[in-house]
């Protein structure tokens, strides 16, 4: 018997007149304001110009979602494609369903096109909103709340999440690993926070080990949900992927440090990139140089005509 439990919301969707807000949603909106705005704090800190970090998420964004979206299809397409389902469900991403792995690694194409376009590094711009990624992520867990999914094994633990019955779901209460997931994403934005400013991070390595930490928690919560998924040598998909993916972060870190330690020291270009920009600055100082030499104008200034005057003498008396 359970003496205590986190209630979930009777329905996921509140109705505004005739706009729903879907909490879901929601959560993933708060969570893409909270990263840009705490990623541009860091920009700025590391002696980047305001408003860089939000340019380049009008890249990223978009391409996170489509990339997290098609992650999660593709690895359980069997909701969607199999008999009896609806392929069109694939489309309703507000009903639940982002692959976080097809989100950083499409996120990562647009942010790479909008950094080409400013002319910055993408390892730094990727270290500057690494916490701010970790703090979107615990913020949008909430939104699994929201559609009662992404929990684990039964328990009646005080803390355990009440599930109702629905679509593919057994009334109950079971271990809430969205709630789990959620508080370690906070640990891992603070623990990333606090190696940046001892250890300096750079190039990269910042977001290396969100990465990292994040992918170690994500197996050992992965391993406690109990909703479909594809089992590979008896570990689900998931686990694996967090497995390839902290080895990978922690070479990366490794190497990294030992090719190109200690961090950036220019992390944005302090010139304007627009169109024409540079050679209208390049002929505002040639203007500003003729002014300080009067030489260099075709019109002769007082220094000018001494010369002229001191030229006439010498050849009168050559003469």
């Amino acid at each position: 018997m359970n003496l205590a439990s986190i209630p979930s919301p009777s329905t996921g969707v509140i109705e505004l007149g005739p706009i729903p807000l879907r909490g879901y949603a929601f959560c993933i909106i708060i969570g893409v304001f909270v990263a840009v705005w705490f990623g541009n704090k860091r920009w700025i800190a590391r002696g980047g110009k305001a408003g860089t970090v939000a340019d380049i998420a009008v890249w990223a964004v978009p391409f996170g979602l489509v990339g997290g979206r098609l992650y999660h299809v593709i690895t359980d397409y069997q909701l969607y494609f199999s008999e009896g389902e609806n392929w069109v469900d694939a489309f309703k991403i507000w009903e639940g369903g982002l692959g976080i792995w097809g989100a950083i690694a499409f996120g990562a194409v647009g942010a790479w096109i909008g950094c080409r376009r400013r002319g910055i590094p993408l390892p730094a711009w990727a270290d500057a909103l690494a916490p701010g990624i970790a703090f979107a992520q615990a913020i949008g867990r909430w939104g699994n709340w929201f559609n009662q999914e992404l929990y684990g094994k039964p328990t009646d633990l005080p803390w355990a999440v009440e599930i109702s019955e629905g679509a593919n779901r057994v009334a109950g209460t079971y271990h809430p690993t969205f709630l789990y997931e959620s508080l370690w994403c906070i640990g891992v934005a603070l623990l990333v926070i606090w190696a940046d400013r001892r250890f300096t991070l750079g190039h990269g390595r910042a977001f290396a080990l969100y990465v990292a930490a994040y992918c170690a928690g994500r197996a050992w919560i992965e391993y406690m949900r109990v909703d479909e998924a594809h089992h590979i040598l008896g570990l689900r998909l998931n686990v694996w992927t967090a497995i390839i993916v902290f080895v990978l972060a922690v070479v990366y870190i490794v190497v990294s440090a030992k090719l190109r330690p200690g961090r950036e020291e220019i992390v944005e270009p302090d010139r304007d990139t627009t169109p024409g920009k540079d050679a209208d600055a390049k002929d505002a100082e040639q203007d500003a140089d003729a002014k300080k030499d009067p030489l260099s104008k075709d019109e002769p200034g007082e220094s000018g005509k001494d010369l002229t005057v001191e030229s006439t003498e010498a050849a009168a008396e050559k003469g």
